[in-house]
């Protein structure tokens, strides 16, 4: 749950793909846009309103008899990290922008909580985690995957304890839903063999596509937008299980 104080510079944008259709508030879209793409470029307020769209989708799909495998631009964890950037009602939250809160969605039920100032090390002083309802980084990732499977299947441990739930993929196979991780990443040798990951992670995000990521940053901040070189110390992509 480090708390993220430093930036970097830009990153090289992946081609998009996509027909010419209408974007989730009814508007005709150029070519080459996602639903996705669309949302990123949307004001904060009239994001609300296309993740209402796309959540309600996804949810009217899946509760089907045969709800199909939805693409990429439409799936759950993305739909539903979007909303809660825009400041949806959420289980757990009754709306509104949520604020970074150090330690903040580490109480036994995923969602936003108040933090903890133990090992705190923002630039904000005195320590506004204990008077902060809110999340912190695992927090949120904690939370987005919670309300998408429907059970905690992150836990209420930090970056390093989710990190290895998952699988790494490459860039190449990245999708929006994924975790982008920061930090050093590696493997521990047991007599010639590979064992347990040794990491010694600092940030995690929710991917969305185009080089970006929904996150908590830093005490300060809300549940935002950032590039994925907003932070230092990439480590790559996460997918679960």
């Amino acid at each position: 749950m480090t708390e993220v104080l430093r930036y970097e510079g830009a990153h090289p944008k992946p081609p998009q793909t996509g027909e010419r259709r209408r974007d989730p508030l009814g508007r005709l879209r150029s070519p080459g846009r996602d639903d996705l793409s669309e949302l990123r470029d949307l004001p904060r307020r009239r994001r609300r309103a296309a993740t209402a769209v796309l959540l309600g989708t996804f949810l009217l799909l899946s509760g089907s008899a045969s709800a199909p495998i939805l693409p990429v631009t439409l799936n759950r964890l993305t739909a539903i990290a979007y909303s809660i950037e825009a400041g949806q009602y959420q289980q757990g939250w009754q709306g509104g922008e949520i604020p970074y809160s150090w330690g903040g969605g580490h109480d036994k039920a995923p969602g936003p909580s108040f933090g903890t100032c133990e090992g705190y090390q923002g630039s904000v002083r005195p320590c506004p985690a204990t008077r902060t309802r809110g999340l912190d980084c695992s927090g949120l990732a904690r939370w987005v995957y919670q309300l998408a499977y429907g059970r905690d299947v992150l836990g209420p441990g930090n970056t390093n304890d989710h990190i290895r739930r998952l699988t790494r993929i490459s860039a190449a196979r990245a999708q929006p839903g994924d975790l982008v991780f920061y930090g050093k990443v590696g493997t521990r040798k047991f007599y010639g063999k590979v064992g347990a990951r040794k990491v010694r992670t600092h940030h995690v995000g929710v991917y969305i596509g185009d080089g970006k990521m929904i996150n908590a940053l830093r005490t300060g901040t809300e549940i935002r937008i950032d590039p994925i070189t907003a932070v230092k110390g990439f480590a790559g992509y996460y997918r679960f299980p």
